[in-house]
């Protein structure tokens, strides 16, 4: 609420300015509301603003500040005089009450209201994870009632789903207790970012196209080795009613009452990383700028932005920025250069983000994210080798100042953005490639690895899902983001290293291929000491800790 007035504007004021009239949209409360989806522009309509990408080097634990960045970047736009939106994932519980606290930005770069936006969210989450579990339910009840799609019990793919890190419920077994509570099999949970259910609405279009998607959902095979989805369960319907007001994006507004789009929330190191489809093409028709947040580094966030979401979208950016920290280029040191050389070894990992990103032909702005403790010295070594490796820098100290804090970085960015030439933008993958070997691609052009090595188990689901057809989707990495190999106690960029596939899952009705590799885990646990273990709630019913 410590915006330019300090005031936080009721929402139908923020839609006034994107000409957004009160009947485009559903309100939740006096400071949230959904856009309703008759505001989507048809599939076939040009698109109007420049979409901006913004990713990072490869994070701490705590982040590099990409959420502050692209606020305090779309502030900074609207400082300049061009309109904007920001568009953000929705935040997870599990990253809430573990490590990193809220995801709502910081300082004066934060969207608002921050408690509701990090913990029920209009309820997005909430339904997500119902649709989910409401066909795993399906599943479960269709086995009790005789089986009649000769469902193979040992080879259902779909678990559960849970939005909180919780490892217990990793690996389970459902049924027990006798005949009337169904059919003993193993089983697992994985967090609702990791849904499959999650990646359909933040890849859909359109209501039909969420339909259509659900309907395509593989949940195993049946005794003859033939797919069963869930369309042969007739729960799609049920499933879209669940989703019926999910899907439709939250419109919210930044502490500068910058409108903010907020909308699905798939993490980008077990899903695709990006807010939805809908809520980017819905602010590309209402804004000349559009700033995009994607997961964590550019090995995943960005990478995955370029082979499954644009392909399937058409959404195409005009620009990148790729946010660093000097506390995160040091962490990128060998461990032997802790010292005074750690930041010059820790820009190796720079060097790599920003030449995957010139692989894509995009251009490419550094935003130095700068924190007190930053000297000029080191800004400006940072400064000077992003000089060196052709691509613009600047700093960002957006805040503690908000929008005025990015105003160099706002005008670099919007001046790579016009001069992009969108017609040479491209995906990684040349046509025509199989799924072995685009997974062996984006391993050796994006992380640096040598080799792959493929676990007999990870190497079969491959083969069966190539036999079946679906070897032109593209793949999903799950992967650690602490890395960009898939040791994440490896810094820096390294070299002669394998990339070891663990394991393999058919997303069919998101349309790509998870591929898990090395110890992955698509349900996290909670730290020792959790965020969860700081918060509470005052007697006038504030919340304390949640940041």
């Amino acid at each position: 609420m410590d915006g330019d007035n300090g005031i936080l504007l009721p929402i139908n004021r923020i839609a006034e300015k994107l000409n957004l009239p009160d009947g485009d949209l559903e309100f939740y409360g006096r400071y949230t509301a959904k856009i309703r989806l008759g505001r989507l522009p048809g599939l076939n309509a040009p698109t109007r603003g420049k979409l901006i990408l913004v990713t990072a080097i490869t994070p701490t634990s705590h982040g590099e500040g990409k959420t502050v960045v692209s606020i305090g970047l779309a502030q900074a736009i609207e400082k300049l005089g061009k309109r904007s939106i920001v568009t953000l994932r929705e935040p997870s519980l599990g990253p809430v009450f573990g490590v990193k606290g809220g995801a709502s930005g910081g300082g004066r770069s934060q969207v608002v209201p921050g408690e509701k936006i990090n913990l029920h969210f209009n309820g997005d989450n909430h339904a997500v994870s119902a649709a989910h579990n409401l066909l795993a339910a399906m599943i479960d009840s269709h086995l009790h009632h005789g089986n009649e799609l000769k469902i193979d019990v040992d080879n259902i793919f779909w678990p559960r789903t849970l939005d909180m890190n919780d490892r217990a419920l990793r690996h389970v077994i459902v049924g027990l207790g006798g005949k009337a509570n169904g059919v003993p099999r193993e089983t697992g949970f994985v967090i609702t970012a990791a849904s499959e259910i999650m990646a359909v609405l933040a890849l859909a279009n359109a209501r039909e196209d969420c339909g259509r998607r659900l309907s395509d959902i593989t949940i195993g095979f049946n005794l003859d080795g033939q797919i069963v989805r869930t369309g042969d369960l007739n729960v799609t319907g049920a499933m879209m009613v669940l989703l019926n007001e999910a899907i439709m994006p939250n419109l919210v507004q930044t502490t500068e009452q910058t409108a903010a789009l907020i909308h699905a929330g798939p993490f980008a190191n077990i899903a695709h990383g990006t807010s939805s489809v809908i809520a980017q093409k819905m602010a590309l028709e209402l804004a000349e700028y559009v700033v995009n947040e994607t997961g964590f580094g550019a090995d995943l966030g960005a990478e995955k932005f370029m082979d499954i979401v644009m392909p399937a979208s058409g959404l195409k950016p005009s620009a990148a920025v790729l946010v660093a920290t000097v506390r995160g280029i040091k962490a990128q040191a060998r461990i032997e250069e802790r010292g005074p050389e750690a930041l010059k070894s820790g820009l190796e990992n720079l060097a790599k983000h920003v030449e995957n990103l010139k692989k894509f032909l995009l251009p490419t702005v550094v935003a130095i994210n700068r924190f007190a403790e930053d000297s000029d010295e080191e800004i400006r070594t940072i400064m000077g080798f992003s000089a060196d490796l052709g691509v613009e820098s600047s700093v960002a100290e957006v805040f503690d100042k908000g929008g005025a804090g990015g105003l160099e970085l706002a005008a670099k960015v919007m001046a790579a953005a016009e001069k992009a030439n969108l017609q040479a933008v491209r995906s990684l993958y040349p046509p025509g490639l199989g799924i072995k070997e685009k997974i062996e691609l984006v391993a050796g052009e994006i992380y640096g690895a040598d080799s792959v090595y493929f676990e007999s188990g990870a190497r079969k689901k491959l083969e069966k899902f190539s036999a079946l057809g679906f070897s032109s989707l593209p793949v999903c990495m799950a992967k650690t983001q602490s890395s960009l190999s898939d040791n994440p106690k490896l810094p820096g960029a390294p070299k002669n290293w394998t990339l070891t596939v663990t394991d393999a899952n058919l997303a069919s009705g998101a349309g790509f291929i998870v591929v898990v590799a090395g110890n992955m885990m698509l349900m996290p646990g909670l730290s020792k000491t959790p965020q969860a273990a700081r918060m509470n709630v005052d007697r006038n019913g504030s919340i304390t800790g949640l940041s």
